[in-house]
Formats: structure tokens, C-alpha cells, sequence
């Protein structure tokens, strides 16, 4: 799949911008609904829509920052109903985990409050994705408290709360607990997370226990089982295995191969550089009827990218347009940090300026990969630019934007920016990490400035005391 890429690809599958159809059924126990109604598309409304978008956001913010502020107050106790439900449910689906447990310490406070397990999963997944165990564990103590018995979902939420983390010790004693518990063993969604969360780690030795205990237990894989293990051994580079779980997968004749066991494929043998295996790939699965994604492209336009194939990279993008594919932020992100580690400005500006021209918002990825590929070539005057950009938007700033921006102004000797950075970091709600500390203490050893480099760094180990007092206290 060489050059005939474009031809092969547009001869063999009907695609459509449609992949709904591919993705496997799997129960929606955690999926939170927001109450507002989503806006009508058509061909005007399409001109609107980022601006719609943006509106939808700082409301969603606007009425998480009200709540908030009521939280903090101890007279707030006959708040209406769907406001605060709805605040919760948007910080829950932002990912606020702070905000989300504050508005939820609030809605406890109502008279008319009743407690539901529901909940307590829909936080307890939120605070997993999060990375939040201790917050995870604490939140579970306070469902007993309230009388509560936990569910099948409650359970499997704080599975996968320890899981993400790399808990996979206490991941495993809760799905112990599980079965101690009346009506409460743990099924094939609870085991379908745990084999995820393994393979994430790599403890593929894990997984083999697992497997054998759903069988044991007369419990089969489903598709998501089968393809977390494919994506785990996929990242770990291991083919082999890789390819006979997908045999394995096809064999067992109750679930089938779809787009994420595609993009798994595609994704595992694009990062590891082997592009024919990657195109092969892609055709083996034209051929079993199964249709890539908006993510496929991406990753096969990473993958391109990656390798130096520029040519590749954009007969991917327009075959996306004449299939009406619509590029995401990911699809410029990834073309922009391309050219960026590239070297090839450019092109990486113009990339920019037409992600921004069809009203795709920038996000603080997009201005990261702006920012090094600009420090790279010592071009300090596109970094302030960058700045203004960034203070004249309402984009959500990061610890990864604020290391790169550090970095950058500390490379080009502009001690002062650096340490207003450094200091409006809180502002932003971003905690500085150990590459912050380290940016800081190269950029004030490489002036001379040791004493000041000095402080930086008992800072950093004062605040790596202070983080593992908080986590033994936890």
C-alpha cells in the first residue's frame, strides 16, 4: 500500500463520515447526560457552531464557578434542584474532580437531597479517569456513611478508580470484595476493566489470571476485552501476541473485530515505525468490512509524519476532505507538532492559521507545539505572540504549557517572564511539577544565578515532602 494508497483506499470501502455503527455495544452505566439541549446543525448552523460552542462553555463554566462559590458557604441549603444537578453533571464531564466533590458536598447539604448509588459511580469513574485513588477511596467511605449498599457499578467504578492509578493491588482486593457481597459479583464489565487497567501497566501476567478466572467462572470476552489486551500488547510492541489475540478474538465467534481494534493495529505499528505493516493493516481490514475513523487518520497521519513521509501525511488529509471527513484538533495538533519537530515553521504556521480560519479553537496542545517549535529556532518574538494569543482566549492552560513556556523564555536568558510565569501558574490552577523545577534551576545555573537556582531546588524537595506526607496521611 504505496503509492496506490489514495486509489486503494477509495476503490475498496464506501466510506462515510458516519462510524457509529462500528462501535461495540457495551452497557452505558457511567455515561453522565447533560440536561441542556444540544443545538440544531444545519448549513448555516454549521457557520455558528464554534461560536455556539464557545457560548455553551463559558455558561457550563460560568454556572460551575457559581456553585462553586456557594459550596464554600454554609447558608446555601435550598438551592434549586436542576441547577446544582447540572452543575455537577458538567463538572463531572469536564473532569473537574475538585469542583465536581465540592458541588457534591453542597448537594449533600440539601433538604431535598437523597443519596444514590448512581452518582457515587458516575464520581467514582470521574475521579479514576482523573487519577484520584485516595480521592476514590475517601468518596467510598462516605456512601457507607450514608447507608448505601454498594452496586455492581459502584464496585467497578472504584475498580477502575485503583486501576488507572496502577493500584492494581487494591483493583484486585475490591473485585475480591465483590464477591463477598450479596448480588454484587463482579461480571464481565467489572473483568473488562481490570484486563484493561493490566494491560495498560503491562502486568500481561495479570491478565492470564483474570482470563482464567472468567472462565472458570463461565464468563466470555467480549470486544472491549479482547481489545484492551490488543491495545495493551500493541503499545508494548509485542506483535506476535498481538496478532494471536486477534485470532483468538475472530475464533470465539461471539464478538468481532471493529474500528478499535483497527486503530489499535494501526496506532501500534505506526509508532514502532513499521509503515508497511501499518498499510497492510489498514487493508486487512478493509477487507473484513470494517470502516476507519476520524481516528484512524489521525494516527496514520502521526504515524507518516513521524517517519518524515510529508507526502503520505497529505494524501491522507485529502482523502479525510473528499470523504467529508472533518479534521479535529487532534488532526492539526498532530500536523503541527509534526512540523514543528520538522523544523519546518512554515508550513506549521499555515497549518495554524487554517485550523483557526475553519474555527477549530486552539488548545493548550496546539500552543505547546507552537511555542517549542519557536524556542527551537530562537524565535522569541512568535513566543510573545503566542502569549497574547493565549491571555486574549479563554483556553484551559496546563503544568505541560506552563514547563514549555518556562523552558522557553529560560533558553532565551528572559529570567523575568520566566519567573512571572512561574508565579502566575497558581493564578491558572496549574501545581508546578519536577520538570518546572527543573527548568527553573537549568535556566538560573546557565546565568550564573546559583543562589537563586539553589532556592528552586529546596523548593522542589519541599514540595515533594509535602506530596508524600499528603499521600501517607491519605
Amino acid at each position: 500500500m504505496n503509492l496506490a494508497w489514495s486509489c486503494s483506499v477509495s476503490s475498496t470501502a464506501p466510506f462515510t463520515s458516519a462510524t457509529n455503527n462500528a462501535l461495540p455495544k457495551t452497557r452505558r452505566r457511567f455515561h453522565v447526560k447533560s440536561l441542556k439541549r444540544k443545538a440544531k446543525t444545519g448549513s448555516a448552523g454549521l457557520l455558528r457552531e464554534p461560536k455556539k460552542e464557545l457560548s455553551r462553555i463559558l455558561r457550563t463554566e460560568a454556572a460551575i464557578r457559581g456553585v462553586e462559590n456557594k459550596a464554600k458557604s454554609n447558608s446555601h441549603k435550598q438551592l434549586w434542584p436542576k441547577a446544582l444537578l447540572e452543575a455537577l453533571d458538567d463538572a463531572i464531564k469536564c473532569c473537574r474532580w475538585e469542583s465536581a466533590l465540592g458541588i457534591f458536598a453542597l448537594l449533600r447539604k440539601q433538604y431535598w437531597y437523597e443519596p444514590r448509588c448512581q452518582t457515587y459511580a458516575k464520581l467514582l469513574m470521574m475521579l479514576g479517569k482523573c487519577r484520584q485513588p485516595e480521592e476514590a477511596s475517601l468518596l467510598f467511605e462516605v456512601m457507607f456513611s450514608e447507608g448505601l449498599k454498594p452496586t455492581v457499578d459502584v464496585y467497578t467504578a472504584l475498580v477502575s478508580a485503583y486501576g488507572q492509578s496502577g493500584l492494581l493491588v487494591q483493583a484486585f482486593s475490591t473485585v475480591e470484595d465483590m464477591k463477598s457481597v450479596v448480588d454484587c459479583e463482579p461480571d464481565i464489565y467489572t473483568y473488562s476493566i481490570l484486563v484493561s487497567c493490566c494491560a495498560k501497566f503491562r502486568r500481561f501476567d495479570l491478565i492470564e489470571h483474570v482470563l482464567a478466572e472468567m472462565s472458570f467462572l463461565g464468563i466470555q470476552c467480549n470486544s472491549v476485552t479482547y481489545n484492551s489486551i490488543i491495545d495493551g500488547y500493541g503499545k508494548a510492541g509485542m506483535f506476535e501476541q498481538m496478532d494471536n489475540t486477534l485470532n483468538d478474538m475472530i475464533e470465539n465467534g461471539n464478538c468481532h473485530p471493529d474500528v478499535f481494534t483497527l486503530n489499535s493495529f494501526v496506532g501500534a505499528h505506526g509508532k514502532h515505525g513499521k509503515i508497511e505493516k501499518m498499510e497492510k493493516w489498514y487493508d486487512e481490514f478493509q477487507l473484513m468490512g470494517i470502516k476507519p475513523d476520524i481516528t484512524t487518520f489521525n494516527l496514520m497521519i502521526k504515524s507518516y509524519g513521524k517517519a518524515g513521509m510529508y507526502k503520505k501525511m497529505k494524501t491522507v488529509m485529502d482523502f479525510m476532505e473528499r470523504r467529508l471527513f472533518t479534521p479535529t484538533i487532534v488532526t492539526y495538533n498532530t500536523v503541527i507538532e509534526v512540523f514543528g519537530k520538522a523544523g519546518e515553521i512554515t508550513k506549521m504556521d499555515q497549518h495554524f492559521l487554517k485550523m483557526k480560519h475553519l474555527g477549530v479553537k486552539p488548545n493548550s496542545v496546539t500552543y505547546c507545539s507552537l511555542v517549542s517549535a519557536y524556542s527551537k529556532v530562537g524565535r522569541i518574538d512568535k513566543i510573545d505572540s503566542i502569549m497574547r494569543h493565549v491571555d486574549n482566549s479563554d483556553v484551559v492552560l496546563d503544568t505541560p504549557f506552563f514547563n514549555c513556556i518556562i523552558s522557553a523564555y529560560g533558553q532565551a536568558g528572559d529570567l523575568k517572564k520566566m519567573s512571572e510565569l512561574f508565579m502566575g501558574m497558581r493564578e491558572r490552577k496549574c501545581e508546578p511539577d519536577s520538570i518546572t523545577f527543573a527548568c527553573m534551576i537549568q535556566a538560573y545555573n546557565s546565568q550564573g544565578m546559583t543562589e537563586a537556582a539553589q532556592k528552586f531546588e529546596n523548593m522542589m524537595i519541599s514540595s515533594k515532602n509535602n506530596l508524600d506526607i499528603k499521600l501517607i496521611e491519605c
